[in-house]
């Protein structure tokens, strides 16, 4: 194969996904991807490219700082493609701030940006970082591009993003900034193309997967989304708590004595449905289980998604669509079905087969708002924010 090859990375909570892109007049046209599913043990690298799957052992071992599996994936991709091919990449940034309101060239001084901001995302910014310094370390003249997650949701209003804390902290950088941008974009623009009337009106999107959040689309545009200041806010997910009682965590400290190590564990990696049902974070195997514990899990978490759809609309003033998406909006119908009957008081009813099929289109008849179950493209996004920049 030759020609210009634009290489994408989308870090995850439990996964590495990649994107393989051919980019002709500006327009960045995917021919292959890959992802690492960092649960899987031995690890692998799961490759597709123009039609053909390939599967590759992988020998590295996991530590914290993935840098081993990262080095490895990395000069697979280096002797599997001549060299010159690959003349850009762009990367998946949780955290942009309110330094960057859309995708940015990395130079030493935005990595070192990207870097001031690792405190408000511990768990994803290392991960950013550790692929475009191994990127860098390989193929020093290669361009990379960052795309962030929080850029998306910059219109919101001051009222949406604001904490009832000190005002001088919201200067200070606390504050709202909503996560999985990437993903809401892609949403938008799909919507933009298969049901343009709705892309329109007032849409709330669910992304639901290890990691899982809310927005609330006017036009297409973030008006309001459930995650805020961290990671760790919003409805309840696979390892990570969701909104907690701040007196919770006052509790822990203080009468418990529970080390700071230990409460950051606990809310991070130890919570969530696994937390919940005490059996797993795979919400596949929760739906899949007998045990009343993993019943009640799936419970809690519709019944805080259902709350936060219902949160949102007051927001947009209404609703007239309701988007699941990521992997388990897209692949878990159990999961739709309950969220969706906490919403029959707004107009939300469900086709029992149609979901059951996870068709495109869900919604029964006489439901007063649209239902649809929608892939989500993070690369694509990152693709195209990364033409956006890159020189030439």
């Amino acid at each position: 194969m030759t020609g210009h090859i634009l290489l994408t990375f989308n870090p995850g909570s439990s996964t590495i996904k990649l994107g393989l892109y051919h980019f002709e007049k500006g327009h960045p046209e995917r021919f292959g991807g890959g992802a690492i599913d960092l649960r899987d043990a031995p690890l692998r690298l799961r490759i597709s490219e123009e039609g053909r799957q390939e599967e590759i052992p992988l020998q590295a071992e996991i530590t914290e700082d993935l840098h081993d599996v990262v080095a490895e994936v990395l000069d697979w991709l280096k002797h599997h493609f001549p060299a010159g091919e690959i003349t850009g990449v762009g990367h998946r940034v949780v955290h942009g701030g309110d330094l960057f309101t859309g995708p940015a060239l990395i130079t030493e001084e935005v990595e070192d940006k990207i870097a001031e901001l690792t405190p408000l995302a511990p768990l994803h910014q290392p991960k950013s970082l550790r692929l475009i310094r191994a990127v860098r370390k390989l193929w020093p003249d290669v361009p990379q591009t960052a795309s962030f997650d929080t850029a998306f949701h910059q219109h919101q209003s001051d009222v949406v993003r604001r904490f009832a804390i000190p005002r001088e902290l919201f200067d200070e950088g606390i504050k709202r900034y909503g996560f999985h941008g990437l993903s809401y974009a892609s949403i938008a623009k799909r919507l933009q193309k298969e049901a343009p009337e709705l892309a329109k009106g007032k849409v709330v999107v669910a992304h639901l997967g290890s990691g899982a959040s809310l927005c609330g689309l006017d036009g297409g545009v973030s008006r309001d989304t459930s995650m805020g200041f961290s990671t760790l806010d919003g409805i309840p997910m696979a390892t990570r708590c969701g909104a907690l009682d701040p007196g919770v965590l006052l509790h822990l400290l203080e009468e418990q004595d529970m080390p700071l190590s230990e409460l950051d564990d606990m809310l991070y990696h130890r919570s969530g449905l696994l937390g919940l049902s005490g059996i797993s974070a795979d919400s596949r195997d929760l739906v899949e289980s007998d045990a009343p514990a993993a019943g009640e899990a799936l419970q809690v978490f519709a019944h805080r998604i259902a709350q936060t759809v219902a949160a949102l609309a007051t927001t947009l003033g209404g609703i007239q669509g309701l988007v699941f998406t990521a992997g388990i909006g897209q692949h878990q119908p159990l999961v739709r079905s309950l969220v969706c009957g906490h919403l029959s008081w707004m107009g939300v009813a469900i086709d029992a087969e149609a979901n059951s099929e996870n068709r495109s289109r869900i919604d029964g008849s006489g439901a007063k708002v649209a239902v649809l179950v929608m892939p989500t493209d993070e690369e694509q996004v990152i693709a195209e924010e990364a033409l956006a920049v890159l020189p030439g």
